[in-house]
């Protein structure tokens, strides 16, 4: 077991507790800077859009995670990224400044949301952020000047100074952009602004005793949500090469709050984990329906079905996700041999009104 002996209080907020950390995560960067080395070109766009979905997740962790705002209508704002982005493009813009612009532009859609949605909790802004979702499909489809509609739009190659389309050059570009916004993303939890996220979740009414604006806490939470996965939304554009309003339903918001429950609220090594985990869920649904008679293969709805199946699995029995998992499995092994078995046992969980009793 190891012991963390602090003496400073800077070690409070270090992004590495210790120096094994610090070597694990060194020997981890330097595996995904070598990949393409070893990889070939499936593999690479299929790692590269599992950095893209964790671009997205850690808005959705930022919202969902640290501030307890339910949100169903994430794939909106990647759509208004990838939009955005891609028009720019069109118009003559540089991959850096469109991409900014439209993370920009996503930010602030996202605060103009927040002002109605923050007047709603629970499920009420589940649904708010539902129909937020359906509008935005609605405009995509129906703004033909500007998006296509169902003609769609295509998107230029991804170039700034060189090519950027590559396999090998794309991944990098993912991978740049992921971990810039983890640590962009870490650094403001560690943010007084940050902790006030965290506050809000755990109890909104201490949080406001305390001296924190509520409304502004969450307003500020859901325009930095949506410019993450603006910023996603741009570099998908790329991926897919081609939008479509079709692309961007409720299944793929679905997919982004089932990857955040999956991989571990209120963590972002969970949003690696559930990043992964989506990015190769659909592979292994492909290989299921191959694998099964075409009487059950083809039966219509399949693939959100299992989603949603899957999503109650984790709700039910693993709510800590697989980071949660994982947790305990370490912790097994550093304890071992003088662990205790009730340790490990699942607790019961008590509803907030039940607390109060």
């Amino acid at each position: 077991m190891r012991f963390v002996r602090k003496t400073d209080y800077a070690q409070d907020v270090d992004l590495f507790q210790h120096n094994g950390q610090r070597f694990w995560y060194g020997l981890l960067a330097l595996v995904v800077l070598l990949a393409p080395l070893a990889l070939d070109r499936f593999y690479l766009g299929e790692l590269a859009l599992v950095y893209i979905y964790a671009i997205a997740g850690i808005g959705l962790m930022l919202l969902v995670g640290y501030t307890g705002q339910v949100s169903l209508g994430h794939a909106a704002f990647l759509a208004i990224g990838a939009y955005t982005h891609a028009y720019l493009l069109n118009h003559g813009w540089p991959l850096p400044l469109a991409l900014v612009a439209a993370t920009g532009l996503t930010a602030v859609v996202g605060g103009i949301v927040a002002i109605p949605a923050l007047r709603m909790t629970g499920i009420y802004l589940a649904v708010a952020t539902l129909a937020f979702a359906v509008i935005v499909e609605q405009v995509l489809t129906h703004w033909v000047s500007v998006t296509g509609g169902f003609r769609g739009m295509a998107v230029p190659k991804a170039e700034f100074l060189v090519d950027l389309s590559g396999a090998g050059a794309f991944y990098y570009l993912c991978l740049g952009s992921l971990v810039v916004s983890l640590l962009a993303a870490l650094n403001w939890l560690r943010s007084p602004t940050g902790r006030a996220l965290v506050a809000v979740r755990d109890s909104e009414t201490s949080a406001q005793s305390m001296g924190i604006h509520l409304a502004y806490t969450k307003g500020l939470a859901f325009a930095i949500s949506a410019a993450f996965t603006g910023l996603a939304g741009g570099l998908f554009a790329h991926k897919i090469t081609y939008l479509a309003p079709d692309g961007f339903t409720l299944i793929m918001s679905i997919q982004l709050l089932l990857m955040v429950v999956v991989g571990g609220l209120g963590s972002m090594h969970g949003v690696i984990f559930g990043a992964i985990f989506i990015g190769l869920l659909p592979q292994g649904i492909a290989i299921f329906r191959d694998s099964v008679p075409p009487t059950i293969a083809q039966i219509p709805g399949l693939e959100p079905g299992i989603f949603g199946l899957i999503l109650v699995l984790f709700l039910i029995y693993e709510p800590l996700g697989i980071y949660g998992r994982w947790c305990k499995i370490r912790l097994f092994f550093e304890e071992f041999p003088l662990y205790r078995k009730a340790t490990y046992k699942k607790q019961k969980s008590y509803l907030r009104t039940e607390r109060l009793r």
